[in-house]
């Protein structure tokens, strides 16, 4: 039964192809539709039929096959509305993958003519004017000449649908890649309206509400794509809302469900990634190690695995092993977080030299992202507060918060750099909305405990304080130390308990202990 199941999928499959496809990328997930009268898109069969069906992810050979057979068809069919969203798309995620911000201005090209051949319906008057491009432009040459996938003369060809929610997904796509979750909000949320049932915008209003701090509307989102969609990448997004409202059982029973359901090696490999990441963040480095390790064993050289893995042989003590899995990891995927990380186990060991280049070389692919759209700061702002100018983190953060980015990273990072700069009851606020969604975060509580013990909430500082190091003993190879010297200098409580518990108040201290230290200088 199971072997004619499967064999009446490979049939479906081939059938797709022949008749012909369109295709999207959601979050990385290349999804290919029917469409009626679309002649059958080019390229290997095999990259085709992997990327075939629900939930399969695009790897990155399958996304620059893909890029370079739609190059070469709009270099002769640059009216095709349809093939210039799924090459936008397919840039969007090649850029993702690679951690390449050039592709952006590429992909933004690329929708926008997409959008200017078949204009997008309700919501698509706000993409248009932000660039244009030409097949040469978006880098697939130049050309002319229709079929009846496209459109001439801006109107919709024949087959097309009406509006174009191909495009205006990859807008949205585009805009959580650039971190800009408020333009991605409203592209989703017009393809929502224009396609209710249609579970492919989603995955990107998570993203979306996600990075705005709306956790409830990403909740809702979930349960929507729930309703209409399962597979792993469903599972994997589960695992993720789940984390941040502090649900760690079951995010971690969605992510090894995922793991297990997995239909390709890079499906597997995420869903081992995250099962690292909730192992790391309950203190358990050597559970996560092997979740990483699983992970490459399924992705051979994968990036994020091997910086997964790195940051668990820190926490393990193993600091030469984790510096060579940084750079692998860099030499592979050149994220401003990865060059953080490592600068910061640089200085953990000492080795001032070794941290201050990667603190460099952090800025530099920082400033080149922001060159192409991307905003970053607030990687800059976590690192200005420890390494370099705590004011001007609070001025990075602070522009963050204003632009609606109120997630708990942004809280706990401008919390941060407020009490760094000596702002420490504003910076109490922020920090107590970093830890009110729920996750548990070893960073935020000790980020919060100190904040608490600068102004005096001594009861309220210990209790945070503990709860870091009880989480996650190892949570920084620079902050964890700080983390037990400060709960050293607190004291034990007092008989009967601290009068300030729940942190309600300044508190004089009632036992004899040192004076608090002064914010810790990283």
């Amino acid at each position: 039964m199971n072997a004619m199941k499967t064999e009446q999928v490979r049939q479906v499959r081939r059938a797709a192809l022949a008749v012909g496809v369109g295709a999207v990328l959601v979050g990385g997930v290349l999804l290919f539709v029917p469409d009626e009268d679309r002649a059958p898109e080019q390229g290997p069969e095999a990259r085709a039929r992997a990327a075939v069906g629900v939930g399969a992810p695009a790897a990155l050979s399958d996304l620059t096959a893909l890029i370079r057979e739609r190059e070469n068809w709009l270099r002769t069919h640059p009216e095709d509305g349809q093939a210039w969203a799924v090459l936008g798309s397919a840039y969007v995620e090649r850029g993702v993958a690679a951690a390449d911000p050039a592709y952006y201005p590429k992909a933004d090209r690329a929708l926008q003519r997409s959008l200017a051949v078949q204009p997008g319906g309700p919501g698509e008057g706000q993409a248009r004017g932000a660039g244009s491009g030409s097949a040469s432009e978006s880098g697939a040459g130049s050309g002319s000449g229709k079929d009846g996938r496209g459109a001439e003369d801006g109107k919709p060809g024949k087959g097309s649908r009406a509006g174009n929610p191909e495009a205006l997904m990859g807008l949205a796509s585009l805009a959580n890649a650039r971190h800009d979750y408020v333009a991605a909000r409203r592209w989703g949320e017009s393809v929502r309206t224009q396609r209710p049932e249609a579970w492919t915008s989603y995955p990107v209003l998570i993203d979306a509400y996600t990075g705005l701090g709306d956790y409830k509307a990403a909740g809702r989102a979930l349960e929507k794509l729930r309703a209409l969609h399962s597979g792993a990448p469903v599972l994997i997004r589960a695992a993720e809302v789940y984390r941040d409202r502090g649900r760690s059982e079951d995010a971690v029973a969605k992510a090894t469900d995922a793991a297990a359901r997995a239909g390709s090696p890079a499906e597997r490999a995420k869903a081992l990634d995250t099962l690292g990441e909730l192992a790391l963040e309950r203190g358990e480095p050597t559970e996560a190690l092997g979740h990483y390790e699983a992970a490459l064993t399924a992705a051979r050289g994968r990036a994020q695995s091997l910086a997964g893995r790195a940051r668990a042989l820190a926490s393990m003590g193993r600091a030469d092993e984790a510096t060579r899995e940084y750079q692998t990891a860099l030499a592979k995927l050149p994220r401003p977080e990865y060059a953080l990380d490592l600068g910061e186990l640089y200085d953990s060991l000492g080795l001032d030299g070794d941290a201050q280049t990667q603190y460099e070389t952090l800025r530099e692919r920082a400033e080149r992202a922001q060159g192409h759209g991307v905003n970053e700061e607030l990687v800059l702002g976590r690192f200005e507060a420890d390494h370099g100018d705590p004011k001007a983190a609070v001025a990075r953060l602070r522009a963050e918060w204003a632009q609606s980015h109120r997630n708990m990273e942004v809280a706990d990072a401008l919390g941060w750099a407020l009490y760094r700069a000596g702002q420490g009851r504003e910076a109490l606020a922020y920090a107590t909305k970093a830890t009110e969604p729920g996750r548990r975060s070893a960073l935020f509580s000790y980020h919060r405990g100190e904040i608490e013990r600068s102004l005096g909430m001594y009861g309220a500082a210990r209790r945070h304080i503990e709860e870091a190091l009880r989480t996650d003993p190892q949570f920084s190879p620079l902050l964890a130390p700080q983390a037990r010297e400060a709960l050293d200098a607190l004291g034990e409580p007092e008989e009967g308990g601290p009068k300030d518990f729940y942190g309600s108040g300044p508190e004089k201290p009632t036992l004899e202990r040192r004076e608090p230290a002064p914010p810790p200088q990283v």
